[in-house]
């Protein structure tokens, strides 16, 4: 169990990557290139820590005038300008560490740590200090003194720069922890990244995690296989059924989809994979809620669809039982989009998702070879909360012969897989549904129609005359 105190950054993503906060006392160097995001870090921090009833001392050590910081802060909504001067004391080093050198630096923090009552110290600028000292000695002295003052005092310490440190410097061999920001470019996308590259003595999560500047600061989502390694509960397989909104679905899986299971539903586009959705959807109660998480199909357009389809989800949400998440999918972090999802469950005590698509969360990767541990954890994660899940994928092609899952491993992941297949039929183009697996459970997998109309969907006993069908071109049997 970690006994250390804890200095909240309140930022939340970030205080869970150092599970829990920053070591109150300890030293951190920040550190990127400019406009990496540094400064929000530091400030969001200072912010949060004057509103929690602590104060902040800022030491600039660079050329750039305060009321230029505080025009550019002024655009965040967590900057609060009646502080400055009461809980947060803005201080400049720079003509002191100019003129006179970073002894004369030290002494002025130190003095001003003492008449601030300061317990958190940040230090902007530590690369000007590193190029005005002698040698490395001189830097690690000039870190020790205020580390040491800052200590005695209860201070926590955060030294921002705009040089990429090596792990062997001597700034980062003084200080207990090593904070690093970055951005890098997947196409003409930007993505923003932080990662703990040092935390001494204390437990953090490893590797790099998506963030973002908004307009409430830097918001960090923390991978989703690093923060739940393993499910928050683990899920319990009681053998109890749910209803996938579908009466004659229900008879193939003899009864209904096993409680808090995982299906899965591909074919290619207009097949029908978001309608069976919206009707699995529509089986949610006030006390058991559904959630649509989408991506392509706005709330307004899926209302109206439903209703082509019979299904009142105006009513549904009026009542609770039925709640609607649109996201662009041309926008965004997969990480951030779990953390929505997650939150959304919780929120409203969600029992069943349809996440439409798991194409959708896709696009928002940046690192494709880490799809499948994803899924499998933000899966996993919603079986521990006790959600049934449903999620469709597109297949590309609309005919032909080969049916193969559209991520490598994902139909493992999943406990239930569904094929829905465009299929030409006695000069006629119909649909065609299949299951393929249901985990630990018996059921019918054989060949149903697909039929849409203004009652809803129905499956319809087919094909029985037909060899070849999931191709898309079926052929006659034997004896006709």
């Amino acid at each position: 169990m970690d006994k250390l105190k804890r200095l909240k950054s309140g930022i939340e993503g970030l205080d869970a990557l150092l599970k829990g906060g920053f070591v109150a006392g300890a030293s951190y160097i920040v550190q990127g290139r400019p406009g990496s995001g540094k400064t929000i870090l530091a400030n969001q921090l200072g912010f949060y820590h004057a509103r929690e009833g602590g104060r902040v001392l800022v030491a600039t050590l660079l050329s750039e005038s305060h009321e230029r910081l505080f025009q550019f802060l002024s655009t965040l909504s967590f900057f609060e300008p009646r502080r400055i001067g009461a809980e947060i004391q803005f201080v400049s080093a720079f003509d002191t560490l100019e003129n006179e050198g970073l002894d004369e630096v030290v002494k002025l923090l130190r003095r001003e740590i003492s008449r601030q009552k300061a317990t958190v110290l940040i230090v902007d600028g530590l690369l000007n200090a590193r190029s005005r000292a002698d040698s490395q000695i001189d830097t690690k002295k000039f870190i020790s003194e205020l580390q040491g003052h800052a200590a005695f005092a209860g201070c926590t310490v955060l030294f921002l720069t705009s040089a990429r440190l090596d792990d062997g410097s001597p700034e980062h061999t003084m200080v207990d922890g090593v904070i690093e920001m970055g951005e890098e470019l997947f196409g003409t996308r930007a993505v923003r990244r932080i990662q703990l590259r040092k935390t001494r003595g204390s437990g953090a999560l490893s590797g790099l995690h998506e963030c973002e500047i908004t307009d409430d600061g830097l918001m960090v989502y923390p991978r989703l296989e690093s923060l739940y390694s393993r499910p928050a509960s683990l899920d319990s397989w009681s053998g109890e059924q749910v209803s996938s909104g579908i009466p004659s679905f229900d008879k193939l899986t003899h009864g209904g989809l096993a409680k808090c299971s995982s299906t899965l539903l591909m074919g290619p586009s207009g097949v029908g994979k978001t309608t069976l959705g919206l009707h699995f959807l529509s089986a949610g109660t006030p006390e058991e809620p559904a959630l649509h998480f989408g991506f392509y199909e706005p709330p307004l357009r899926l209302v109206a669809k439903a209703r082509s389809l019979g299904l009142d989800f105006e009513a549904l949400q009026a009542s609770g039982a039925l709640h609607l998440d649109w996201h662009p999918a041309t926008e965004g972090m997969m990480d951030a989009l779990a953390a929505r999802l997650l939150a959304q469950v919780d929120k409203h005590g969600i029992k069943r998702v349809l996440i439409d698509s798991f194409g959708g969360m896709t696009r928002m990767t940046s690192n494709p070879a880490r799809l499948c541990d994803f899924f499998s954890v933000l899966v996993g994660e919603l079986r521990g909360r006790g959600v049934t899940v449903m999620g469709t994928f597109e297949l590309r092609s609309l005919f032909g012969p080969e049916v193969n899952s559209p991520l490598p491993d994902l139909s493992s992941i999943l406990d239930n897989v569904v094929v829905m297949r465009f299929v030409e039929h006695q000069s006629e183009l119909k649909r065609c549904l299949t299951i393929l697996k249901i985990r630990d459970s018996d059921y019918d997998a054989s060949l149903r129609e697909l039929v849409i109309g203004e009652q809803g969907v129905e499956l319809k006993k087919a094909f029985t005359d037909a060899q070849a069908v999931l191709t898309g071109s079926a052929t006659q049997g034997r004896g006709h």
